[in-house]
């Protein structure tokens, strides 16, 4: 099947066919490049999605913890890799599809120019050829007419008897004259037309299937080059599927590693404030102070059987304030006797405790009008003055467990930062010995200085270590005491009521928290009040010392020049301001001294 044989005479619709070989060309081409907009529109697209909801992690604090961000954050990651592979697929489009059918249109009509060129060349020759026969044929008909009509007028005249002999001789070589150029035009067109025929079967059986061939080779190689195409189009989306599943695996890997126990223990784990739960409320019978029907002895009695529970069980709290020579004495209170209670008796002889209705009713309207002390009302104040102080260097003003946990992270930090200086050290000492062994390579005083300052660094890291070190030990010790404190408040059904701890932090210390009346013994006194440890007051504030202090004399405490002490009790007009050190060392100090910043809705708490 040739186009040269089998469509000899459809020249026209030929050239109608390669230039829709060609439109349908570019029209794929077309194609093909709003199909890589479209890929490159879809990747930026999942860029801008990824990098909206990806976190900017301003610091180590904000980066993702939790198991299902973490997976979420994996997702966008594999996300943000499948929108590179789309823009793999674009450009691989761009450069293998669309590129080479945008080359190959140009040179298709280049070629189809030139051969449809070269046909019409040859038609024209073709028609020219005709058109020489057909002149020479047109010359050849005239020439033979007028020889007939010589001839005709030749015998008319050699018939006539009446013409002279010169008529007849002149019309015989007019007839002769005729009949040689009729001749001439004779051979001529024989010779045009032989020629012609020669052209025309050249033209259709060499010259036209040569150009039609050509075509027909032009127009397959199209077909061949969009079939390549589209393999080509399929093949970049081929080559990236690996990849994407990859990308998909990815994300189900991350679906599967979502963990909401370890989760909540997170939760757990940053929440967590080390303390403990508050205890039993106790009961505070207020009716001893309207039945007095109880003799004294049975008052005393019952003070020297009940001494014991009370002191365990009373709200009161012995609060002591320093002095300067010493604790001033404080008055104590008598000892509350439940007188609400009485012993009945029943026929056989056995003895059970009763209350009395109006005193039940009293107790009622005093919880009603009292302000009730739930540790909540602590955790506000404490939250508050969290919340308006600054942030102090040992983190006392976090609950115990994050406290352990900051004081960790900048351990670990600061040992990093040394490993660093450690190792910036070791490598100029290393260079300085390579410039004493070398004098040409570098002058080794030259790094004295640098030297110098990393040793400055690692003493000052050290020390920031030390002191970091000690703080931890300060809360893990507590942390560790904490538990025995409230096993034996458990037992004796005691509150344990939060207070705040000489860092600003709380403790559930019953020693500190309840207290009793001291023993009603015989040889007791208010001296013995003096010796008894008093709960740590929460700190109202901070100040920085400006001058140094020796404190000698009792109830003072020594400071050093730049020290920063939490202060406990305002300067009451003498002169003199409590505060407490970070271990619990608490004194007086002279007002002039430090600088004094106190925090808001703290005073008088």
């Amino acid at each position: 099947m040739s186009w040269g044989t089998e469509l000899w005479d459809q020249f026209d619709s030929l050239d109608k066919h390669t230039q829709w070989g060609i439109d349908f060309l570019e029209r794929y081409a077309k194609f093909v490049k709003e199909r890589i907009e479209i890929e490159q529109n879809y990747a930026k697209q999942l860029r801008n999605l990824v990098k909206k909801y990806c976190p900017k992690r301003s610091s180590k604090d904000e980066e993702p913890r939790f198991t299902s961000c973490i997976a979420f954050f994996n997702i966008l990651n594999e996300l943000n890799d499948y929108a590179g592979q789309r823009e793999v697929v674009a450009e691989e489009m761009a450069h293998r599809v669309y590129g080479e059918l945008m080359r190959y249109a140009h040179d298709l009509k280049t070629e189809r120019k030139m051969h449809l060129q070269e046909g019409r060349k040859a038609q024209q020759y073709l028609d020219m050829c005709w058109k020489q026969m057909d002149n020479s044929k047109k010359k050849f008909e005239r020439e033979c007419r007028e020889a007939e009509k010589a001839q005709q007028s030749y015998e008319r005249l050699d018939n006539d008897t009446n013409a002279t002999k010169a008529d007849v001789e002149k019309a015989k070589q007019q007839l002769n004259l005729r009949t040689h150029m009729a001749d001439e035009n004779k051979n001529e067109y024989a010779a045009q037309l032989q020629n012609f025929n020669g052209e025309q079967h050249k033209h259709f059986y060499v010259v036209i299937p040569q150009i039609y061939k050509q075509l027909q080779e032009m127009d397959e190689r199209r077909t061949i080059k969009l079939s390549e195409c589209y393999r080509g189009f399929a093949d970049s989306e081929r080559k990236v599927i690996p990849i994407i599943s990859k990308c998909l695996e990815g994300m189900i890997l991350a679906a599967k590693s979502v963990d909401e126990r370890r989760d909540s223990q997170m939760v757990v784990d940053s929440f967590k404030s080390g303390f403990e739960p508050p205890g039993d409320f106790p009961f505070e019978d207020y009716s001893q102070h309207i039945y007095r029907t109880i003799s004294d002895g049975t008052i005393s009695a019952s003070k020297q059987e009940g001494g014991k529970v009370d002191a365990k069980t009373t709200v009161g709290k012995a609060k002591g304030k320093l002095w300067l020579f010493g604790k001033k004495p404080k008055p104590q209170s008598p000892p509350l006797t439940p007188t609400s209670l009485f012993t009945s008796s029943t026929p056989n002889g056995s003895q059970f405790l009763t209350f009395s209705i109006e005193p039940v009713h009293y107790c009622m309207n005093e919880i009603k009008t009292g302000k009730p002390r739930i540790p909540s009302f602590r955790s506000l104040k404490r939250g508050w003055s969290v919340k308006m102080g600054p942030a102090l260097e040992d983190f006392s003003h976090l609950p115990p467990e994050q406290r352990r946990k900051k004081l960790q992270q900048r351990i670990d930090e600061l040992n990093r930062e040394l490993q660093k200086e450690s190792d910036q050290k070791e490598a100029l000492n290393k260079m300085k010995d390579v410039y004493e062994k070398n004098p040409q390579m570098g002058d080794p005083g030259s790094l004295q200085p640098k030297l110098a300052e990393t040793m400055n660094n690692i003493d000052r890291l050290r020390m920031e270590i030390h002191k970091n070190e000690a703080w931890l030990s300060e809360v893990e010790g507590k942390t560790g005491g904490r538990g025995d404190r409230r096993h034996s408040s458990d037992i004796n059904h005691l509150v344990t009521q939060g207070r705040e701890s000489p860092e600003g932090s709380y403790t559930d210390d019953a020693n500190q928290e309840v207290r009793g009346p001291p023993q009603q013994h015989g040889h007791h006194s208010e001296f013995d009040d003096e010796f008894e440890d008093d709960d740590p007051l929460p700190a109202i504030g901070h100040c920085k010392a400006i001058y140094p202090f020796d404190g000698h004399n009792e109830g003072t405490l020594a400071m050093k020049e730049g020290e920063v002490l939490y202060i406990i009790e305002e300067d009451k007009g003498d002169g003199w301001t409590r505060a407490r050190r970070q271990n619990g060392e608490e004194g007086y100090v002279p007002t002039s001294y430090i600088d004094v910043t106190l925090e808001r809705n703290s005073k008088g708490s």
